[in-house]
C-alpha cells in the first residue's frame, strides 16, 4: 500500500498546501547512494524513499535542485477539511478502488487511499 506522495504529487502539493503540513520530505542528491550501477544516471533525482521527517523551512523548497516536502497518509488526512457545506467527509472501499470526498459535492477515486486523498486535495483546491 502507498504511504506517502511520490514526487510529483509533492511538487504539485507543495504549490497549494503550507509546507508545514508536509511531514516527510524527498532528499536531493547528486552523489552516488550505491556501489553498484543501480544509480547510475540518477545522480540528480531524489531517492527512491523519502525521510519521513519535517525540518526545513519554507524558503528552502523554492530551488530546482532542493529537497521536495511530501505528505503521508496521515498528513494528507489531516489536510482535508471535515466538513464542507454540512457534508462530512467519508472514505469508502470497493474492491478495486477507494473513494473518498464529501456526498453530493465531491468525491474522488483511486486504487490507493494516498492517491485519492490527493485528487480531492486537488479537487477542493
Amino acid at each position: 500500500m502507498k504511504s506517502y506522495t511520490d514526487l510529483e504529487q509533492s511538487r504539485k502539493l507543495a504549490e497549494i498546501l503550507p509546507l508545514e503540513s508536509a511531514d516527510g520530505f524527498w532528499e536531493y542528491h547528486n552523489k552516488w547512494y550505491s556501489e553498484g550501477d543501480e544509480w547510475e544516471g540518477y545522480e540528480d533525482y531524489p531517492k527512491a524513499e523519502p525521510y519521513l521527517e519535517y525540518t526545513r523551512k519554507e524558503n528552502e523548497w523554492k530551488e530546482d535542485k532542493s529537497d521536495v516536502p511530501c505528505w503521508s497518509l496521515a498528513a494528507l488526512l489531516s489536510a482535508l477539511p471535515k466538513i464542507i457545506n454540512n457534508e462530512t467527509l467519508f472514505i469508502e472501499t470497493s474492491p478495486a478502488l477507494w473513494h473518498i470526498g464529501y456526498r453530493n459535492i465531491y468525491t474522488a477515486r483511486a486504487d490507493n487511499l494516498v492517491d485519492a486523498c490527493y485528487e480531492m486535495l486537488i479537487k477542493l483546491k
